[in-house]
């Protein structure tokens, strides 16, 4: 992107009130980074229930999808606030997309700019997670998971009853080894089938390595948001099509991968195709799927 203008509006967001709509202490690492790159000023309102969105224990399904939920936290921080600026961040934890085999977390960060009619989102897609679970029927089974998960540090959850659906009893934030001896005993004395589910406990505030994954989402919100566009300056100037077709460096015939990416501006709808935006023009063999079909 260096080929983009560097023109930057100063006064979009400088020494503006952000709200961040947190109730799991993100602030810790978003707000910095906000500050220091952006100009504004990160503020958590008090009365906001980010929870009401949806729980990683299940007992709250999320509203819809990620990027609709991270919506609805930023507008409702808005709302509650009275402010015209604010960022929300969302989480989720399954099976990575080109490797099922491995745990993944994606993290997203928004900007939400009613002023300037300006919506940014911040990704980042990391296997960097110790997002697991697991049955166990004593608290020595439960202690070696714990020790397989990076516990205290990173705090677990045990639930007494239906883990699928967040019903059971649950026990959030367990860090001390007393606590979780204690959860997962009184669990299993409730249990008819004398075991229960422990998993890992993924709220930001009681998960360090999430916590490092909603910092680089922010700092991907920063990059985009400093890609200014080449006729009017505005930022957010971003990838909103990849076009494949990068051509086989054997047989020159089109594959799968990414041949150019088109950017285009919010404000003005400028638009710039970048090719070959992975540094090379043709793609190798092994990647074609005419010669290795």
């Amino acid at each position: 992107m260096s080929n983009f203008s560097d023109s930057v509006n100063p006064n979009l967001l400088l020494n503006r009130v952000a709200v961040l709509a947190t109730m799991h202490q993100k602030e810790r690492v978003m707000a910095p980074i906000l500050e220091r790159e952006l100009g504004v000023k990160v503020i958590v309102p008090a009365d906001l229930d980010t929870d009401s969105f949806g729980t990683f224990t299940r007992e709250v399904k999320r509203l819809g999808t990620q990027i609709e939920a991270v919506r609805l936290k930023a507008t409702k921080a808005l709302e509650i606030a009275g402010e015209t600026m604010a960022f929300a961040s969302e989480g989720t934890f399954g099976p990575h997309p080109g490797m099922p085999y491995l745990a993944a977390n994606r993290e997203i960060v928004i900007l939400l700019d009613i002023t300037n009619n300006l919506e940014l989102i911040g990704e980042h897609l990391s296997v960097e997670t110790n997002y697991s679970h697991q049955l166990v029927s004593s608290v020595e089974e439960a202690k070696v998971f714990a020790d397989k998960v990076g516990f205290p540090a990173h705090a677990l959850v045990v639930i007494a009853g239906d883990s699928a659906t967040g019903n059971g009893e649950i026990v959030k934030g367990i860090v001390t080894e007393k606590l979780l001896f204690d959860a997962v005993s009184a669990a299993i004395n409730k249990s008819s089938s004398g075991k229960v589910h422990v998993e890992t406990d993924m709220r930001a505030m009681y998960n360090p390595t999430r916590m490092q994954n909603i910092a680089n989402a922010t700092l991907d919100l920063v990059k985009k948001f400093k890609q200014f566009c080449p006729e009017c300056g505005w930022p957010g100037f971003g990838v909103v099509k990849r076009k494949i077709g990068l051509p086989c460096g054997l047989c020159h015939f089109p594959t799968q991968l990414v041949r150019s990416q088109i950017y285009q501006c919010q404000n003005c709808s400028y638009t710039k195709e970048e090719l070959f935006p992975n540094g090379t023009e043709t793609a190798d063999p092994s990647q074609c799927q005419y010669c290795n079909p």
